[in-house]
């Protein structure tokens, strides 16, 4: 199975080619840090598949998706991204992607992950974190709260929440405010602890301040 690699995040990209090089049937034939890069590889490599990042530089995964789905439809796409958010997945399947792999997945799953999307036999996104539903339920948090929530801990500010999830950085604050008050916090360090606290993140570390508070690390499913 010969695949290309395109993620913008240099650790994350030796990851998975290590990862997959040491699988039997799998070949990393092109790997690249840029979006533009992405179909003139396809064209000189011919992967059956691609692990597409969705945050690319210059030119970003749903409009890659889009250009390989037009002009080499054979070619199947999985993508790799942070975002858990029940939007982004639907947006990446609506552009064409057979899978779609959290950043937060055990890497020992990755190849288990990218032959099951191969073959056909299920749709899923795999890596999300396990929640602590008796938590989220007690002080009523939204999915799209819990996933601020999970990127407040990862240490990302409202520009960086507001990109990955494409949305204002209004509305990430509208969001913020409500998790505030839902958490009974003042403020994010506050927000981010709770969350680490209660298990409502997965395998992504805390910011530096916050990891003596963390109590524990839920990992994200296998599938």
């Amino acid at each position: 199975m010969k695949v290309l690699i395109a993620d913008d995040h240099p650790l994350m990209l030796g990851a998975v080619r290590r990862v997959l090089e040491a699988a039997d049937g799998f070949e990393v034939v092109a790997e690249t840090r840029k979006g533009p890069e992405v179909l003139p590889l396809i064209g000189r490599t011919s992967p059956d598949v691609v692990l597409l990042d969705l945050r690319m530089p210059e030119l970003d995964g749903l409009a890659c998706l889009d250009r390989i789905a037009a002009r080499h439809p054979q070619t199947k796409v999985v993508v790799l991204s942070v975002s858990s958010d029940p939007e982004v997945i639907q947006a990446a399947f609506d552009h064409g992607a057979c899978g779609y792999l959290v950043k937060s997945i055990d890497l020992a799953d990755v190849v288990s992950a990218i032959t099951r999307a191969l073959e056909g036999t299920a749709y899923e996104a795999v890596g999300l974190p396990m929640l602590d539903e008796s938590a989220t339920d007690e002080v009523g948090l939204t999915d799209r709260e819990l996933t601020i929530l999970n990127g407040v801990a990862r240490g990302l500010s409202n520009q960086a929440l507001g990109k990955e999830l494409w949305v204002t950085e209004q509305t990430i604050k509208f969001h913020l405010t409500n998790i505030y008050r839902k958490l009974k916090v003042g403020n994010r360090t506050e927000a981010a602890r709770w969350a680490f606290t209660h298990g409502l993140v997965g395998d992504a570390e805390p910011a530096d301040h916050l990891r003596p508070q963390r109590a524990r690390q839920v990992a994200g499913r296998a599938g």
